[in-house]
């Protein structure tokens, strides 16, 4: 299954034209296409932004009953599509289907005066699904039925360059499957698995297997709750979305202390870090390029593995659920997922989820 890259998340959300100002003013990302009544599209509306490598496509409804308001109302604002790129939509869907994948929809193609986007859609975890996308024939913003925004509408970007990784969260007992699942239809590989030793706290546990394509560009890790004393972070994940889905995503930043900086300074909330974290940071992770009172003073994480280090931090949820939230990391040569953070962090969910009653 050659894949070229993510195309595009689209999230399904009550409001786009609010989620999309909160998107641009808080993260940087700017709006390059638009949909709805104003270009033909009479029953939702979407607005594409972009930032760096990244595309987010957010959709609202515009008449009662419709699917995404009907999702909406199971999942919140929570991502529907992860789209790929592709070289062959026909081939890739063929092949997926051929392998086990369920189809939603076969491939099909939109065309205007700027030329051809072909796509195909199969089922994931949850309602998520992936969208095959192949749009080396269209020169116009994003799709037929799209409008270009002006440059005027353009935003002042915070540093956020790619698409690291897609975390997914399933059920108990559901995370083998779905392993198969990237193994069998898009031809990945298990890079990595965390086992609920590894991953653990005083109260909960969860287990995780990283799935990634041939070349590594692409990075989908899998969560499933495991046995604890209290309700983990994927328990709570699964109760208020309603089922599996996507938990966060996380996205690539070259100044990851310039990028949190600037994000705060707009407004974005980040998981908070205990002060004695930065104690054993020298100890645990040997030299690095950064400043560790800055690192603190921002509650940026810093792991190392056999190739590098890596600088991570989290944001608390986007929207009112306790669902989908957001990871900015940096890489200084390092391949791994944070590991040595991942105690911290879940220490940290912890605290919110006490907050919020649900531990």
């Amino acid at each position: 299954m050659p894949l070229t890259g993510i195309d595009h998340l689209e999230l399904w959300v009550g409001n786009a034209a609010q989620a999309a100002h909160w998107y641009c003013r808080a993260l940087g990302f700017r709006e390059v296409a638009y949909a709805g009544l104003e270009t033909g599209v009479r029953d939702r509306t979407s607005r594409v932004l972009e930032q760096g490598g990244i595309r987010l496509v957010l959709t609202g409804a515009l008449e009662p009953g419709h699917e995404v308001g009907r999702a909406v109302a199971r999942h919140g604002d929570a991502v529907r599509t992860v789209a790929l790129g592709v070289p062959d939509v026909d081939a890739a869907w063929a092949f997926a289907v051929e392998r086990g994948a369920r189809p939603v929809r076969e491939p099909w193609s939109a065309t205007d005066e700027d030329g051809e986007v072909r796509t195909a859609t199969i089922a994931a975890y949850g309602d998520v699904v992936h969208t095959f996308v192949d749009r080396s024939a269209y020169a116009g913003a994003f799709a037929p039925g799209f409008d270009a925004r002006s440059a005027e509408a353009a935003g002042n970007g915070a540093g956020l360059v790619d698409v690291d990784h897609i975390v997914g969260n399933v059920e108990l007992g559901a995370m083998d499957a779905w392993v198969r699942f990237y193994e069998d239809v898009l031809g990945m590989r298990e890079l990595l698995h965390l086992s609920d030793e590894a991953i653990s706290t005083e109260y909960s546990a969860l287990m995780s297997k990283v799935m990634a394509s041939g070349d590594g560009r692409l990075k989908f890790p899998i969560n499933e709750p495991a046995g604890g004393s209290r309700r983990s972070q994927i328990d709570e994940y699964l109760e208020f979305n309603g089922g599996p889905g996507v938990q966060h995503l996380a996205v690539a930043t070259e100044d990851i202390v310039a990028t949190v900086r600037e994000l705060a300074a707009r407004g974005v909330e980040f998981l908070p870090t205990p002060a004695a974290y930065y104690d054993e940071v020298a100890e645990r992770v040997g030299e690095i390029d950064a400043d560790v009172g800055e690192l603190q003073r921002l509650g940026i994480l810093v792991d190392r593995d056999d190739e590098g280090y890596l600088l991570q931090v989290f944001t608390r949820p986007v929207g009112d659920r306790p669902t989908f939230f957001l990871e900015v990391i940096e890489r200084r040569g390092a391949r791994s997922f944070g590991a040595g953070n991942f105690k911290a962090l879940f220490e940290a969910i912890e605290r919110e989820q006490a907050r919020r009653g649900n531990l």
